[in-house]
């Protein structure tokens, strides 16, 4: 006879109850395990985590896409015109910042800025074509980081902490609302050329369940089967590989009977996606069905069949998708900024400005949230080399940059905050990145301090302890 004491008997049955719920993950889109249905019940975020659920109050909007400008843009030369450096270039100025590298006199913006619609807000010829649509864009001239790094700063853009391992905003998007198409990743982020700095680090989900992890996609690619890797099978055909996933169902689930791990939840997931993604992600990623003036809209390089792809994700249903101005530093222009930048922005411009155009047509911006920006902003003096030297480049700075957002429920044509006369630091409503993140929730229809998850004894929020909404930028 087989014998338990209290403890073991306790043990076994508290995780019997887990295989319990890992069954009804696996079926929570009615497939099989073992021959036998199981029946549709009301979702939640342990049985189906990916479920569509309601926010704390109407959001204006249901969608993010975030274009990251990887490296850092310069804010002088982009949305925040600054005049005095012209009168004093060349010139020594009074203040100095404590930067990664010495900097030296002002450097006045080689680039032209205009005032543009009916809010007259000034942009760089750099961004001509998204100028265009600053009715509906507020920009935030006064953002502030930490450090003059590109490491934490990326962390804390994307997962609201510099230097401790957190969830990334597009995990907390997708834990609080869900996803509304169950055969797509909710979570999608788009980064052309190979992994940024900080690689994965930027869309995981630290210590909240696997499912909700960003899904990367090198974007570089046009051929479907480079673009999304093993999207079919070479052998087996789709019923085969129903059968292959049920056997591994049941065996994971008398796996998780004794041994309790979110990473097998999510290694769960990401089987069953993968074997939906099989018909859905096709049809999604496939651009040719796209009428030729959208395609020459959004232009034949990567940047604008990337952001079309975006706008396709988002209409079918993803949740959050993040473009990725390419692996490394692109914009982290130390040298010759007046070239680097204008090649770059031409890569991105006239995708941003088609995005905006092809939203709007479809009813889809005043509920689709777009976000702009890097990861801090660069100096208005000129960095100087080793012998003192420059080759017109700017060094980081983290005092004071520009990001903006648009659509879903954004106050268009409106300006937050400032920086001082020349652009080192900001000076009117500093707007930190805890800031930005908890107008960006409260868009989505959550409370910030109430988007919590408990772990190690604590609840986390992606504001941490911090955060305001910005009032004045909403409509």
């Amino acid at each position: 006879m087989f014998e338990l004491n209290r403890r073991e008997l306790l043990q076994r049955g508290g995780l019997g109850m887990g295989a319990l719920g890992l069954m009804q993950v696996l079926e929570s889109d009615g497939y099989r395990v073992m021959g036998e249905p199981l029946p549709v019940d009301v979702p939640d975020r342990n049985a189906q985590p990916l479920a569509v659920r309601p926010a704390h109050f109407p959001g204006k909007a249901k969608r993010v896409i975030h274009f990251f400008l990887n490296g850092g843009p310069s804010h002088v030369d982009t949305f925040d015109p600054k005049p005095a450096l012209a009168r004093h270039a060349g010139k020594p100025l009074s203040q100095t910042l404590t930067t990664e590298r010495k900097t030296g006199a002002a450097f006045p913006s080689p680039f032209r800025f205009k005032r543009y619609g009916e809010s007259g807000i000034e942009v760089s010829d750099l961004f001509s074509r998204t100028a265009e649509h600053m009715d509906d864009i507020a920009v935030i001239r006064s953002m502030v980081a930490e450090v003059p790094n590109h490491e934490p700063s990326l962390m804390l853009m994307n997962c609201g902490d510099s230097a401790q391992t957190r969830p990334s905003a597009g995990a907390w998007v997708l834990y609080g609302m869900g996803t509304e198409n169950q055969n797509l990743p909710g979570f999608i982020s788009l980064c052309p050329g190979g992994l940024p700095i900080k690689d994965t680090e930027n869309w995981q989900s630290a210590f909240l369940p696997g499912a909700y992890q960003g899904t990367y996609i090198d974007s570089q690619h046009r051929e479907l089967g480079r673009l999304l890797e093993n999207i079919e099978h070479p052998q087996i055909r789709r019923g085969d590989q129903r059968r292959q996933l049920d056997l591994l169902a049941k065996w994971n689930a008398e796996h998780h009977a004794l041994h309790v791990d979110e990473r097998l939840n999510a290694r769960i997931h990401s089987y069953e996606l993968a074997f939906r993604m099989q018909h859905e992600a096709r049809e999604a990623f496939d651009i040719s069905d796209e009428t030729a003036a959208t395609q020459a809209m959004y232009g034949d390089g990567v940047h604008g069949r990337q952001t079309l792809i975006a706008r396709r994700l988002l209409e079918r249903g993803v949740r959050y998708v993040q473009l990725w101005h390419g692996a490394g530093q692109p914009w982290d222009n130390h040298d010759d900024i007046e070239s680097n930048h204008r090649r770059l922005a031409g890569e991105l411009d006239p995708a941003i400005a088609a995005l905006l155009t092809d939203l709007k047509q479809r009813g889809m911006l005043e509920d689709t949230l777009v976000l702009w920006g890097g990861e801090f902003g660069r100096t208005p003096t000129v960095e100087l080399g080793a012998n003192g030297q420059t080759k017109l480049g700017r060094d980081h700075n983290h005092y004071g940059f520009t990001v903006w957002m648009a659509g879903g429920g954004i106050k268009g044509g409106t300006v937050h905050g400032a920086t001082d006369e020349f652009g080192f630091k900001a000076v009117e409503n500093p707007t930190s990145v805890h800031d930005l993140h908890a107008t960006m929730l409260h868009l989505l229809g959550f409370d910030h301090e109430r988007l919590t998850y408990r772990y190690a004894g604590r609840d986390f929020r992606l504001t941490d302890v911090h955060g305001r909404v910005i009032q004045d930028i909403i409509a």
